[in-house]
């Protein structure tokens, strides 16, 4: 048997850039043969290209996806980092917001292969909750309060409702150092530092709670994930 096959959808985002950066530090310990799909940034991964298979593919439509299965094999994980993740977009186009945060052409391929279902670690959001306490759980109700929060607890749905194996990560705010390439989405960092730099007055919430988290920190439980997957140790047990 060949090395398992390992899928990162959306790598030109943040998350995917920092995890695909992670695997190829791992180059040479790297147990798996890792692929990445991109939409319309393919320059940021010059440096990646010779270690990784990549794929342009349309989420919209499905368009693109066969042509992974056929060239790199069905995977074994699939990562799903891939998001139109700004609220305010969600609000504006929320027909392709739809399209996008509900992977239902992920999932349909997904099911089409021939061997085992593969794990579906699935990147969603903490706000799914209503934002009125902090530390919630797992268990409690999800009350989204915007068009982004509700197109996650959709997608949720969806993947609980029609995937074997999956995992369902709800994350806050990401925070970390920048990317090798620049993505169009500002970083809560890099922005601050900015208006402090400029001596810029803005307005921030005051009416949510927040828990920010480390992106080195997510990347690490996904990769915890994809190894126990992967070694048939037990990751249901891992702390949320």
């Amino acid at each position: 048997m060949g090395r398992p096959v390992v899928l990162v959808v959306g790598g030109s985002g943040y998350l995917g850039q920092h995890l695909l950066q992670e695997m190829i530090e791992m180059q040479g310990n790297n147990p798996f043969n890792v692929g990445f799909t991109y939409n319309s940034n393919p320059q940021c991964f010059d440096s990646m290209k010779p270690m990784f298979q990549s794929f342009r593919v349309d989420l919209q439509t499905g368009q693109g996806l066969d042509s992974i299965s056929t060239t790199l094999g069905e995977p074994d994980v699939v990562i799903n980092c891939a998001a139109i993740s700004v609220p305010r977009a969600c609000e504006t186009n929320p027909t392709a917001a739809l399209a996008i945060n509900v992977p239902s052409r992920l999932v349909k391929w997904l099911s089409s292969f021939d061997k085992a279902s593969p794990l579906l670690i699935h990147l969603s959001t903490d706000q799914v909750y209503e934002g009125v306490k902090s530390f919630y759980k797992e268990e409690d109700e999800t009350v989204p309060v915007n068009m982004y929060g509700k197109l996650k607890v959709k997608a949720e749905q969806f993947i609980s409702s029609n995937c074997s194996n999956f995992a369902i990560l709800r994350s806050s705010i990401i925070y970390g150092p920048e990317t090798m390439s620049p993505i169009p989405k500002s970083l809560p960092i890099q922005w601050i530092d900015s208006v402090l730099s400029q001596g810029r007055e803005v307005e921030f919430f005051h009416d949510e709670y927040r828990c920010p988290v480390y992106i080195k920190d997510v990347v690490r439980t996904i990769l915890a994930l994809t190894n126990m997957w992967l070694t048939d140790e037990s990751w249901c047990d891992l702390p949320c």
